[in-house]
């Protein structure tokens, strides 16, 4: 699985990195992804379910 962070809708609120810090990491104020393939996919599909503005994607 591949997460994606469209950075341009991401508000760096940080509850990506909180749910899956070994999938995302602030960078700033913007999540960036740090590792694919995702290892731990069930934390990376519930932080693309936690995130406000719909910022990430999941691709398998």
């Amino acid at each position: 699985m591949k997460a994606i962070v469209d950075e341009s809708t991401c508000i760096g609120c940080g509850l990506c990195e909180g749910i899956a810090p070994n999938t995302f990491q602030m960078d700033g104020s913007l999540a960036k992804v740090i590792e694919d393939p995702v290892s731990d996919e069930d934390a990376a599909r519930e932080a693309c379910d936690s995130c406000p503005v719909t910022a990430i994607t999941l691709e398998d």
